[in-house]
């Protein structure tokens, strides 16, 4: 199918903004665009990924690219983070972990997840006491926070797999940050239990006995996939862990800094259009909220 040109637009979807909060239960999330999220209780912060450099298409494509650590220290005064205790990789693509190093030399945070992302860590100055590597079924706790962490499988058309097997010194090629394990993470809190599943596929069967309130739902390069592979998508993710609401990530153009508002990705990378109309009646048909995040405001996703 021949795709058409340019960029969708948001304006159908804006029904599904989430709404800002202050927070429930203590539980406030803030969302960064692609997969990154912060969760925080007051008491103890945890970060996925962290990206925010957010390097332009044709330096990706033909340069070498670096964190900005000034972004990163932006962010944290934006965001008025003091302590933050874990930067946890979903998986290591730059557009996942070229910033996490960052944030954990500026805070103490430990530094969380395969041997590619303690390579990138290390590339970066990180010490090997802020390391930590997770292996699948691995929970590890940071105050009332609960992460376990299940070997997933990263979305179709994986430009850089492999695995980073020595410490990665930026500035390089985007393709130096190789997959290594792509993961699943399950975040139990007494305030209910979240999904963080970046990565628009599944390994069959793998989240079956597993709870979630809420999931964080990856549907990058979804639009570009059969229908049916997007309901089986949704059935081992959303239906297998009986989820009542799906935030929607990793579908903003990465491309563009988070100055400006997130935008789809352009129809030759993707279709969030197709994407759309597919899981929309398949949330409708199961009663799922489904949710479209505002990068920066705050929010309560167990609300």
């Amino acid at each position: 199918m021949r795709m058409p040109l340019g960029r969708p637009s948001l304006r159908p979807y804006l029904p599904y903004r989430q709404t800002g909060t202050s927070g429930h239960d203590g539980l406030v999330a803030h969302f960064l665009g692609t997969s990154s999220v912060l969760l925080s209780d007051g008491e103890t912060s945890v970060l996925s990924d962290g990206f925010v450099t957010r390097p332009g298409m044709l330096r990706v494509a033909l340069g070498k690219i670096e964190p900005d650590r000034s972004l990163v220290r932006s962010a944290l005064a934006r965001l008025r983070v003091e302590d933050l205790a874990a930067v946890v990789c979903v998986h290591s693509h730059y557009d996942h972990a070229l910033d996490a190093p960052v944030w954990a030399l500026e805070t103490g945070a430990e530094l969380v997840g395969s041997h590619s992302t303690a390579n990138i860590g290390r590339g970066m100055g990180v010490p090997e006491s802020s390391l930590r590597v997770v292996a699948d079924g691995a929970t590890v706790s940071y105050g009332r926070f609960d992460l376990t962490f299940l070997d997933s499988v990263h979305s179709h058309g994986d430009r850089f797999p492999g695995t980073v097997d020595e410490p990665l010194v930026p500035p390089a090629r985007a393709g130096a940050w190789k997959t290594g394990t792509a993961y699943s993470v399950l975040i139990t809190h007494p305030a209910g239990r979240i999904l963080l599943h970046a990565s628009a596929n599944f390994r069959p069967g793998a989240l079956r006995g597993r709870r979630a309130d809420v999931i964080y739902l990856g549907i990058g390069s979804l639009g570009r996939q059969p229908p049916e592979f997007l309901h089986t998508y949704w059935d081992e993710v959303v239906v297998a862990t009986g989820a009542r609401r799906v935030i929607l990530v990793h579908w903003d153009d990465f491309f563009t800094g988070l100055h400006r508002p997130l935008r789809p990705m352009p129809y030759f990378l993707d279709d969030p259009d197709a994407t759309m109309s597919g899981l929309l009646p398949l949330a409708r048909r199961d009663g799922v909220d489904v949710v479209l995040p505002v990068a920066w405001h705050p929010s309560a996703p167990l609300a």
